[in-house]
């Protein structure tokens, strides 16, 4: 029998069952800011008081971009094997298993093709709740593919970058992704398509060092972390204090490694005022 039991009017309630309010009824930005999530999802998942973007995956950037969000998805059958067989405490199929039966995903990316104001626009977002973001051989290959489906049907390409770097637990193979994406980029800048890079929280590792920044414009939504190594790893390595701010998209567009810096409800209007601009087209209001 438990030492302590409320029975006033015969009431017992556990204490895992008293809530002042249902669970995700509020959300609490860093700052200590708090919004009604219902509030905070009409704002494009951004807390109105201090302008803090929360992360948000392909879905919601989806319904962002695309018109009355329909759009076509790309390859979404696609699934990552074990070719290495990579066990540490937990194998690596048991891992993808896990993450696919949480999130409902496939892999890190999703890709697909719809109206944005009225024109065709090919996107691949990435999706840091599966495996941190991180870049194994299938999401080098969807993005590759979906590169091939902009050339082929001349449609700018956009792709939304929020990861962790490469999927260690595919090694080389997932190191190789850095230069098979970049080479499709080549051939889209060869051909003449747009191609937008949209930098999120977190853009770092083997993202930053390929498709992320080889953007014909490289963009980025506010205090956003863009970097190779995580700012921990850099002040162990150099021995050196680090700026205030470092490796914040305001940091980043500061040295010149970003052309412009756009708040989430300004994306849709921004991405197609660049491709009309870049295409000579008249702008879409």
């Amino acid at each position: 029998m438990a030492w302590f039991k409320r029975t006033d009017k015969g009431i017992q309630t556990p204490t895992e069952a008293k809530r002042d309010t249902p669970k995700g009824l509020w959300y609490k930005s860093p700052t200590g800011k708090i919004i009604e999530t219902e509030e905070l999802e009409k704002n494009f998942f951004v807390s109105p008081e201090d302008g803090y973007h929360v992360r948000i995956g392909s879905n919601e950037y989806f319904d962002i971009l695309f018109d009355d969000n329909k759009f076509k998805e790309l390859d979404k059958k696609i699934t990552s094997k074990d070719p290495l067989k990579f066990s540490d405490k937990k194998k690596y199929t048991d891992r993808l298993k896990a993450a696919q039966d949480k999130t409902m995903l496939k892999d890190a990316v999703r890709t697909a093709v719809g109206k944005s104001k009225g024109k065709d626009l090919v996107i691949a977002c990435m999706d840091f709740r599966f495996i941190g973001g991180s870049m194994g051989s299938v999401v080098g290959e969807k993005i590759a593919r979906a590169a091939d489906y902009a050339l082929k049907h001349k449609t700018p390409f956009m792709i939304i970058s929020k990861s962790g770097g490469a999927r260690m637990m595919e090694a080389a193979l997932s190191l190789m992704q850095l230069a098979k994406t970049s080479a499709k980029l080549a051939q889209l800048a060869d051909a003449g398509i747009p191609y937008i890079s949209l930098c999120t929280d977190p853009t770092t590792g083997g993202t930053t060092a390929s498709f992320a920044m080889l953007g014909d414009i490289n963009i980025s939504e506010p205090g956003a972390l863009i970097g190779f190594a995580g700012p921990r790893v850099v002040r162990d390595t150099t021995g050196k204090e680090l700026p205030d701010g470092f490796q914040t998209a305001e940091f980043v567009l500061e040295h010149g490694f970003l052309d412009f810096i756009t708040h989430r409800q300004d994306l849709k209007n921004q991405v197609n005022k660049y491709i009309d601009l870049i295409s000579n087209q008249e702008l879409r209001l």
